[in-house]
Protein backbone atom coordinates (compact mmCIF):
# COMPACT_ATOMS: atom_id res chain seq x y z
CA UNK A 1 0.00 0.00 0.00
CA UNK A 2 1.79 3.37 -0.63
CA UNK A 3 2.41 5.75 2.07
CA UNK A 4 0.52 8.87 2.55
CA UNK A 5 3.64 10.91 1.18
CA UNK A 6 3.46 9.31 -2.04
CA UNK A 7 -0.19 9.59 -2.39
CA UNK A 8 -0.03 13.40 -1.59
CA UNK A 9 2.32 14.48 -3.98
CA UNK A 10 -0.28 14.94 -6.48
CA UNK A 11 -3.43 15.33 -3.69
CA UNK A 12 -1.43 18.55 -1.51
CA UNK A 13 -0.15 21.62 -2.70
CA UNK A 14 0.36 25.06 -1.07
CA UNK A 15 0.67 28.23 -3.32
CA UNK A 16 2.30 31.29 -1.30
CA UNK A 17 4.33 34.64 -1.31
CA UNK A 18 3.86 38.25 -1.06
CA UNK A 19 2.41 38.53 -5.02
CA UNK A 20 -0.75 38.46 -4.08
CA UNK A 21 -2.32 38.95 -7.41
CA UNK A 22 -0.07 36.32 -8.97
CA UNK A 23 -0.65 33.60 -5.86
CA UNK A 24 -4.42 34.15 -6.61
CA UNK A 25 -4.23 32.88 -10.10
CA UNK A 26 -1.98 30.04 -9.82
CA UNK A 27 -4.36 28.57 -7.19
CA UNK A 28 -7.14 29.41 -9.14
CA UNK A 29 -5.82 27.33 -11.95
CA UNK A 30 -5.02 24.30 -9.33
CA UNK A 31 -7.97 24.06 -8.35
CA UNK A 32 -10.18 24.26 -11.65
CA UNK A 33 -8.03 21.91 -12.81
CA UNK A 34 -9.15 19.71 -10.14
CA UNK A 35 -12.13 20.30 -9.92
CA UNK A 36 -12.50 19.68 -13.37
CA UNK A 37 -10.70 16.25 -13.10
CA UNK A 38 -12.29 14.70 -10.11
CA UNK A 39 -15.88 15.91 -11.42
CA UNK A 40 -19.05 16.09 -9.29
CA UNK A 41 -20.50 19.23 -7.27
CA UNK A 42 -18.70 18.47 -3.50
CA UNK A 43 -15.59 20.59 -3.98
CA UNK A 44 -15.42 22.96 -1.07
CA UNK A 45 -13.34 26.87 -0.60
CA UNK A 46 -13.02 27.47 2.72
CA UNK A 47 -12.44 31.64 3.91
CA UNK A 48 -8.81 31.38 5.86
CA UNK A 49 -8.31 34.94 6.10
CA UNK A 50 -8.37 35.60 10.02
CA UNK A 51 -8.23 38.83 11.71
CA UNK A 52 -7.70 36.78 15.04
CA UNK A 53 -6.88 33.67 16.79
CA UNK A 54 -10.75 32.90 16.64
CA UNK A 55 -11.41 32.88 13.50
CA UNK A 56 -7.98 31.05 12.41
CA UNK A 57 -9.37 28.25 14.40
CA UNK A 58 -12.60 28.30 13.08
CA UNK A 59 -11.19 27.94 9.55
CA UNK A 60 -9.20 25.03 10.57
CA UNK A 61 -12.02 23.39 12.35
CA UNK A 62 -14.24 23.83 9.24
CA UNK A 63 -11.21 22.30 7.23
CA UNK A 64 -10.54 19.22 8.92
CA UNK A 65 -14.34 18.35 9.08
CA UNK A 66 -14.50 19.14 5.14
CA UNK A 67 -11.59 16.88 4.70
CA UNK A 68 -13.32 14.24 6.82
CA UNK A 69 -16.67 14.94 4.82
CA UNK A 70 -16.83 12.18 1.65
CA UNK A 71 -17.78 13.48 -1.53
CA UNK A 72 -21.35 12.28 -2.52
CA UNK A 73 -21.13 13.23 -6.19
CA UNK A 74 -18.96 12.63 -8.30
CA UNK A 75 -15.23 10.44 -7.86
CA UNK A 76 -13.29 13.12 -5.80
CA UNK A 77 -13.64 16.65 -3.47
CA UNK A 78 -10.86 19.41 -3.88
CA UNK A 79 -10.97 21.26 -1.20
CA UNK A 80 -9.09 24.97 -1.23
CA UNK A 81 -8.01 26.80 2.40
CA UNK A 82 -8.19 30.04 0.82
CA UNK A 83 -5.89 33.05 1.48
CA UNK A 84 -4.73 31.76 4.49
CA UNK A 85 -3.42 34.81 6.69
CA UNK A 86 -1.97 32.80 9.97
CA UNK A 87 0.90 31.24 8.51
CA UNK A 88 3.54 33.98 8.80
CA UNK A 89 4.63 35.77 12.30
CA UNK A 90 2.13 38.03 12.65
CA UNK A 91 0.03 37.73 15.99
CA UNK A 92 -2.34 35.61 15.27
CA UNK A 93 0.09 33.40 14.11
CA UNK A 94 2.32 33.53 16.99
CA UNK A 95 -0.70 31.98 19.41
CA UNK A 96 0.01 29.19 21.42
CA UNK A 97 -3.65 27.84 20.14
CA UNK A 98 -3.31 28.51 16.49
CA UNK A 99 -0.02 27.46 16.74
CA UNK A 100 -0.97 23.82 18.28
CA UNK A 101 -4.04 23.59 16.23
CA UNK A 102 -1.31 23.54 12.91
CA UNK A 103 1.08 21.08 14.34
CA UNK A 104 -2.19 19.06 14.96
CA UNK A 105 -3.72 19.55 11.62
CA UNK A 106 0.45 18.79 10.05
CA UNK A 107 0.70 15.50 12.38
CA UNK A 108 -3.17 14.73 10.55
CA UNK A 109 -2.13 15.35 7.37
CA UNK A 110 1.15 13.19 7.64
CA UNK A 111 -1.46 9.89 8.53
CA UNK A 112 -4.32 11.06 6.07
CA UNK A 113 -5.85 8.72 3.61
CA UNK A 114 -5.98 11.33 0.38
CA UNK A 115 -7.82 8.68 -1.82
CA UNK A 116 -9.90 10.77 -3.59
CA UNK A 117 -9.18 14.16 -1.88
CA UNK A 118 -7.26 17.34 -2.81
CA UNK A 119 -5.78 20.07 -0.82
CA UNK A 120 -5.02 23.24 -1.83
CA UNK A 121 -4.16 26.02 0.61
CA UNK A 122 -3.16 29.43 -0.64
CA UNK A 123 -1.33 32.54 2.08
CA UNK A 124 0.80 34.97 1.82
CA UNK A 125 3.84 35.20 3.62
CA UNK A 126 4.74 32.02 5.61
CA UNK A 127 6.92 31.23 8.39
CA UNK A 128 8.89 27.87 6.62
CA UNK A 129 10.60 27.32 10.05
CA UNK A 130 7.01 26.52 11.29
CA UNK A 131 6.26 22.07 11.23
CA UNK A 132 3.14 23.29 8.80
CA UNK A 133 5.01 24.15 6.16
CA UNK A 134 7.85 21.99 6.20
CA UNK A 135 5.28 18.87 6.44
CA UNK A 136 3.74 20.10 3.00
CA UNK A 137 6.82 20.57 1.35
CA UNK A 138 7.46 16.53 2.45
CA UNK A 139 4.22 15.57 1.32
CA UNK A 140 3.01 17.63 -1.27
CA UNK A 141 4.10 20.40 -3.70
CA UNK A 142 4.82 24.06 -2.80
CA UNK A 143 4.83 27.16 -5.09
CA UNK A 144 6.20 30.24 -4.46
CA UNK A 145 5.62 33.99 -5.85
CA UNK A 146 7.82 36.97 -4.59
CA UNK A 147 6.91 40.55 -6.07
CA UNK A 148 9.16 42.73 -7.88
CA UNK A 149 10.53 45.74 -7.01
CA UNK A 150 11.60 48.64 -9.37
CA UNK A 151 14.86 48.32 -6.91
CA UNK A 152 15.32 44.81 -8.36
CA UNK A 153 17.97 43.98 -11.00
CA UNK A 154 16.18 41.95 -13.14
CA UNK A 155 12.54 43.37 -13.08
CA UNK A 156 12.17 44.88 -16.01
CA UNK A 157 12.35 41.52 -17.65
CA UNK A 158 10.54 39.98 -15.11
CA UNK A 159 7.67 42.20 -16.50
CA UNK A 160 8.48 41.54 -19.78
CA UNK A 161 8.08 38.05 -19.10
CA UNK A 162 4.72 38.87 -17.65
CA UNK A 163 3.39 40.97 -20.16
CA UNK A 164 4.08 38.74 -23.00
CA UNK A 165 2.71 35.34 -21.61
CA UNK A 166 -0.72 37.65 -20.95
CA UNK A 167 -0.29 38.78 -24.39
CA UNK A 168 0.22 35.26 -25.95
CA UNK A 169 -2.50 34.35 -23.99
CA UNK A 170 -5.29 36.71 -25.78
CA UNK A 171 -3.28 35.87 -29.57
CA UNK A 172 -1.22 39.36 -29.74
CA UNK A 173 2.07 40.00 -30.46
CA UNK A 174 4.21 43.06 -29.79
CA UNK A 175 7.27 44.77 -30.82
CA UNK A 176 10.43 45.10 -28.70
CA UNK A 177 10.42 48.97 -28.46
CA UNK A 178 6.51 48.44 -27.99
CA UNK A 179 7.23 45.77 -25.12
CA UNK A 180 9.94 48.44 -23.61
CA UNK A 181 7.21 51.12 -23.48
CA UNK A 182 4.94 48.96 -21.83
CA UNK A 183 6.72 48.00 -18.92
CA UNK A 184 8.43 51.38 -18.67
CA UNK A 185 5.69 52.74 -17.83
CA UNK A 186 3.26 50.01 -16.18
CA UNK A 187 6.41 48.98 -13.98
CA UNK A 188 6.20 45.69 -11.79
CA UNK A 189 2.82 45.39 -10.64
CA UNK A 190 1.97 41.40 -11.92
CA UNK A 191 -1.64 42.57 -11.56
CA UNK A 192 -1.57 46.14 -12.88
CA UNK A 193 0.40 44.10 -15.87
CA UNK A 194 -2.75 42.29 -16.63
CA UNK A 195 -5.06 44.54 -16.30
CA UNK A 196 -2.64 46.99 -18.53
CA UNK A 197 -2.50 43.85 -20.79
CA UNK A 198 -6.79 43.75 -21.18
CA UNK A 199 -7.10 47.46 -21.96
CA UNK A 200 -4.51 47.18 -25.16
CA UNK A 201 -6.00 43.96 -26.26
CA UNK A 202 -9.24 45.55 -26.55
CA UNK A 203 -7.87 49.01 -28.04
CA UNK A 204 -6.48 46.64 -31.15
CA UNK A 205 -9.27 44.78 -31.78
CA UNK A 206 -8.89 42.09 -33.88
CA UNK A 207 -5.32 43.16 -34.94
CA UNK A 208 -2.85 40.87 -33.87
CA UNK A 209 -0.10 43.00 -33.65
CA UNK A 210 0.96 45.80 -30.51
CA UNK A 211 2.81 48.90 -31.76
CA UNK A 212 4.56 51.50 -30.19
CA UNK A 213 1.54 53.91 -31.02
CA UNK A 214 -0.82 51.80 -29.46
CA UNK A 215 1.03 51.67 -26.27
CA UNK A 216 1.73 55.50 -25.85
CA UNK A 217 -2.08 56.06 -26.40
CA UNK A 218 -3.72 53.46 -24.13
CA UNK A 219 -1.39 52.30 -21.46
CA UNK A 220 -1.47 54.62 -17.85
CA UNK A 221 1.61 55.64 -16.90
CA UNK A 222 2.23 54.79 -13.30
CA UNK A 223 3.95 57.26 -10.54
CA UNK A 224 7.29 55.29 -11.30
CA UNK A 225 7.10 56.35 -15.11
CA UNK A 226 5.71 59.96 -14.55
CA UNK A 227 8.69 60.47 -12.75
CA UNK A 228 11.12 59.92 -15.48
CA UNK A 229 9.16 62.66 -17.01
CA UNK A 230 11.72 65.25 -15.22
CA UNK A 231 14.47 63.72 -16.15
CA UNK A 232 13.51 63.26 -20.34
CA UNK A 233 12.72 66.90 -20.49
CA UNK A 234 16.16 67.30 -19.25
CA UNK A 235 17.60 65.02 -21.50
CA UNK A 236 15.60 66.62 -24.45
CA UNK A 237 17.11 69.80 -23.14
CA UNK A 238 13.59 71.72 -24.13
CA UNK A 239 13.98 74.38 -21.25
CA UNK A 240 9.97 75.93 -21.50
CA UNK A 241 8.99 71.69 -20.79
CA UNK A 242 11.39 71.24 -18.38
CA UNK A 243 10.20 74.22 -16.40
CA UNK A 244 6.60 73.03 -17.46
CA UNK A 245 7.34 69.76 -15.95
CA UNK A 246 9.25 70.83 -13.04
CA UNK A 247 5.67 72.83 -11.82
CA UNK A 248 3.78 69.66 -12.30
CA UNK A 249 5.94 67.49 -10.30
CA UNK A 250 5.93 70.22 -7.40
CA UNK A 251 2.90 70.70 -7.18
CA UNK A 252 2.09 66.79 -7.19
CA UNK A 253 4.46 66.88 -3.75
CA UNK A 254 1.35 68.63 -2.07
CA UNK A 255 -0.42 65.49 -2.59
CA UNK A 256 1.75 62.44 -2.14
CA UNK A 257 3.64 62.43 0.93
CA UNK A 258 6.27 59.77 -0.76
CA UNK A 259 7.54 62.02 -3.05
CA UNK A 260 9.78 65.38 -2.37
CA UNK A 261 12.16 68.05 -3.62
CA UNK A 262 15.38 65.65 -2.60
CA UNK A 263 13.63 62.52 -4.53
CA UNK A 264 12.99 65.21 -7.55
CA UNK A 265 16.83 65.94 -7.69
CA UNK A 266 18.13 62.43 -7.31
CA UNK A 267 16.06 61.12 -9.79
CA UNK A 268 17.48 64.54 -12.25
CA UNK A 269 21.18 63.11 -10.46
CA UNK A 270 20.07 59.11 -12.08
CA UNK A 271 19.36 60.96 -15.55
CA UNK A 272 22.47 62.37 -15.76
CA UNK A 273 24.45 59.57 -14.66
CA UNK A 274 22.87 57.20 -17.01
CA UNK A 275 23.94 59.94 -19.76
CA UNK A 276 27.41 60.11 -18.85
CA UNK A 277 27.41 56.00 -18.64
CA UNK A 278 25.86 56.38 -22.51
CA UNK A 279 28.46 58.82 -23.57
CA UNK A 280 31.38 56.38 -22.31
CA UNK A 281 29.55 53.48 -23.70
CA UNK A 282 29.57 55.12 -27.01
CA UNK A 283 33.21 56.27 -26.82
CA UNK A 284 34.36 52.77 -26.35
CA UNK A 285 32.40 51.49 -28.89
CA UNK A 286 30.24 48.99 -26.74
CA UNK A 287 26.54 51.00 -28.34
CA UNK A 288 26.23 52.82 -31.11
CA UNK A 289 23.18 55.56 -32.11
CA UNK A 290 20.66 55.46 -34.19
CA UNK A 291 19.30 51.88 -33.97
CA UNK A 292 15.99 50.36 -32.87
CA UNK A 293 15.51 48.79 -29.43
CA UNK A 294 16.19 45.27 -30.18
CA UNK A 295 19.29 45.60 -31.36
CA UNK A 296 20.21 48.06 -28.73
CA UNK A 297 19.75 44.80 -26.28
CA UNK A 298 21.97 42.86 -28.28
CA UNK A 299 24.41 45.25 -28.20
CA UNK A 300 24.25 45.91 -24.21
CA UNK A 301 24.85 41.87 -24.10
CA UNK A 302 27.93 41.97 -25.65
CA UNK A 303 28.96 44.82 -23.06
CA UNK A 304 32.62 42.97 -21.61
CA UNK A 305 30.86 42.75 -17.76
CA UNK A 306 34.27 42.60 -16.13
CA UNK A 307 34.97 46.47 -17.23
CA UNK A 308 31.83 47.40 -14.93
CA UNK A 309 31.89 47.75 -11.65
CA UNK A 310 29.90 45.63 -9.57
CA UNK A 311 27.63 48.64 -7.29
CA UNK A 312 24.81 48.63 -9.44
CA UNK A 313 23.74 52.44 -8.58
CA UNK A 314 27.38 53.04 -10.86
CA UNK A 315 26.76 50.05 -13.24
CA UNK A 316 24.79 50.99 -16.59
CA UNK A 317 23.86 46.78 -17.41
CA UNK A 318 21.65 47.26 -14.15
CA UNK A 319 19.25 49.60 -15.35
CA UNK A 320 16.05 48.91 -17.23
CA UNK A 321 17.30 48.41 -21.09
CA UNK A 322 14.45 50.65 -22.26
CA UNK A 323 15.18 53.86 -19.98
CA UNK A 324 18.79 53.33 -21.22
CA UNK A 325 18.03 53.11 -25.09
CA UNK A 326 15.77 56.22 -24.40
CA UNK A 327 18.40 58.23 -22.72
CA UNK A 328 21.24 57.47 -25.87
CA UNK A 329 19.52 60.76 -28.11
CA UNK A 330 19.13 62.63 -24.75
CA UNK A 331 23.02 61.92 -24.24
CA UNK A 332 24.24 63.10 -27.61
CA UNK A 333 22.57 66.41 -26.62
CA UNK A 334 25.48 67.16 -24.36
CA UNK A 335 29.27 66.95 -24.39
CA UNK A 336 31.06 64.38 -21.86
CA UNK A 337 32.06 67.98 -20.23
CA UNK A 338 28.47 69.49 -19.72
CA UNK A 339 27.03 66.28 -17.61
CA UNK A 340 30.51 66.12 -15.39
CA UNK A 341 29.60 69.78 -14.67
CA UNK A 342 25.87 69.09 -14.24
CA UNK A 343 26.42 66.80 -11.78
CA UNK A 344 28.28 69.94 -9.58
CA UNK A 345 25.29 71.59 -9.94
CA UNK A 346 23.67 69.09 -8.66
CA UNK A 347 25.75 68.72 -6.06
CA UNK A 348 25.39 71.97 -4.92
CA UNK A 349 21.61 71.90 -5.45
CA UNK A 350 21.61 69.25 -3.42
CA UNK A 351 23.63 71.65 -0.36
CA UNK A 352 21.41 73.86 -1.06
CA UNK A 353 18.29 72.12 -0.53
CA UNK A 354 19.40 70.88 3.01
CA UNK A 355 21.45 73.56 4.48
CA UNK A 356 19.40 76.79 3.15
CA UNK A 357 15.98 78.50 3.92
CA UNK A 358 16.06 79.19 -0.04
CA UNK A 359 12.87 78.15 -1.61
CA UNK A 360 13.26 74.61 -2.97
CA UNK A 361 11.29 75.66 -6.08
CA UNK A 362 13.64 78.42 -7.20
CA UNK A 363 17.23 76.33 -6.44
CA UNK A 364 15.66 73.18 -8.35
CA UNK A 365 14.40 75.78 -11.36
CA UNK A 366 18.09 77.97 -11.08
CA UNK A 367 19.81 74.49 -11.48
CA UNK A 368 18.12 73.04 -14.52
CA UNK A 369 18.44 76.37 -16.44
CA UNK A 370 22.56 75.96 -15.77
CA UNK A 371 22.24 72.51 -17.00
CA UNK A 372 20.03 73.28 -20.31
CA UNK A 373 22.31 76.66 -20.81
CA UNK A 374 25.39 74.48 -20.48
CA UNK A 375 26.95 76.59 -17.33
CA UNK A 376 29.20 75.37 -14.66
CA UNK A 377 28.35 74.99 -11.20
CA UNK A 378 28.59 78.50 -9.78
CA UNK A 379 30.65 78.90 -6.10
CA UNK A 380 27.28 81.11 -4.64
CA UNK A 381 27.43 80.99 -1.26
CA UNK A 382 24.78 78.84 0.52
CA UNK A 383 22.63 80.75 3.38
CA UNK A 384 22.87 78.42 6.19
Amino acid sequence: MASAATTAKGSLALVYGDDDFAVKQRARQIFDKWSAELGGMDHEIIDAQASNAGDALKALARLRESLQTLPFFGSGKAVWLKDCSFLGEDRTASVQAVTESLGALAAELKAFSWGSVRLLISAGKIDKRRTFYKTIEKLGSTESFESVSIDDKDWSATAEGWALRALKERNKNISDDALGEFVNSVGPSHRQIQNEVEKVALYVGEREEITLEDVQAIVTRNKHARAFALGDALGERNLPRLLRTLDEELWDLQFDREKSEIGLLYGLISKVRSMIFLKEMLREGWVRAGVDFSRFKMQLERVPAEKLPDDRRFNPLAMNPYVLYKALPHAQRYSTEELVSAMGVLLDCNQRLIYSNLDAALVLQQALMQIVRGDGPRAAPVQR
